[in-house]
């Protein structure tokens, strides 16, 4: 069956399930549901988390978004699909806790069709998880890793793990940082071999983030931290919020794009702490940032990415 319906099926409840999670783990707010329509075609539903015990700003959306025809970047790298009409589902979310010591997450699983006379010429499937610690525990690391590797064992096992483990090293690291996002995870695309055992591996990452995560969060949410954590939160923050664009050859977001940003207020928290960030980017903002140079994340085993000298300053300048 190479159906888009039961995809979609599944994403809407995939919704459903991590918001309920979130909100029994945060334990005092609620996710705001923002329904909306795009003129092109299809529409969604922002559910935002704010102002919670344990999440400042969590946002999952749901997309069904479709259009009559690609954009020429589409079928100039792939012919197939000239004149093609498509669809595309997905789910993608971001958390942003409050506790220094809980890390910042993100993930997304999605699908794409396109179509021609009522058939399909071209599908696939993609998505993943990835965690951004601002200060990392190798506990911590070891069962992210651990349950991404997990959940491969039945698409591939350790040569599936391998592969999309780098793959998300790869696409999420941070040319003008010179350094990985976060510790990693997965991140695959383009994969549309066989539609039921994709779909699989699809539902197999899309369940596997709770699992990966909600752990994380019962170690973290409570752990003691003082203005000294708070501030480096807020500074390491906008430092590594970069995603990178997709590929040329996939123009065609799942998710349509939205105007509403889903992080915390970092200007009001950095102004409340009494830091004010220069409108620099890249290395030149990580430098008026007062960050020390060794704070990156490295590569230490196969299975694990941790900190080496990763300290951040005792007090962060003020200006």
């Amino acid at each position: 069956m190479n159906d888009i319906m039961p995809v979609r099926d599944y994403l809407t409840d995939l919704q459903d399930r991590i918001c309920a999670a979130i909100e029994a783990a945060d334990g005092q707010a609620r996710f705001q549901e923002d329904a909306w329509t795009r003129a092109e075609g299809g529409g969604g539903r922002t559910r935002v988390l704010r102002g919670g015990g344990v999440f400042e700003q969590a946002g999952i959306g749901f997309s069904d978004v479709s259009g009559s025809k690609l954009p020429p970047s589409a079928s100039a790298h792939r012919p197939e699909l000239a004149g093609a009409s498509w669809r595309a589902v997905g789910v993608s979310l971001v958390f942003h806790p409050r506790n220094p010591y809980l890390p910042t997450t993100h993930a997304n699983v999605r699908h794409f069709r396109a179509e021609r006379d009522g058939q399909a010429v071209a599908w696939w499937f993609g998505g993943g998880f990835d965690l951004t610690p601002f200060y990392p525990f190798d506990e911590d690391v070891l069962h992210w890793h651990r349950t991404a590797r997990d959940l491969c064992e039945s698409f591939g096992g350790a040569e599936r793990y391998a592969a999309h483990k780098h793959w998300c090293d790869e696409y999420f690291f941070l040319k003008h940082r010179g350094e990985t996002r976060g510790v990693g995870g997965l991140f695959f695309d383009d994969l549309g071999q066989d539609f039921e055992r994709d779909f699989g591996y699809l539902r197999a990452v899309g369940d596997g983030f709770l699992d990966a995560y909600l752990p994380i969060v019962e170690r973290r949410k409570d752990t003691p931290h003082g203005e000294r954590e708070r501030e480096f939160q807020c500074m390491s923050r906008p430092l590594r919020g970069v995603q990178p664009g997709l590929r040329p050859r996939h123009p065609v977001r799942p998710a349509e794009r939205r105007p509403r940003r889903i992080h915390p207020d970092e200007p009001a928290a950095l102004r409340a702490l009494g830091i004010r960030l220069p409108a620099r980017s890249g290395q030149r903002r990580a430098a008026a940032a007062g960050l020390p140079a060794s704070a990156r994340l490295v590569e230490r085993t196969g299975l694990t990415r941790t900190r080496q000298d990763f300290n951040p300053p005792s007090r962060l300048p003020r200006r």
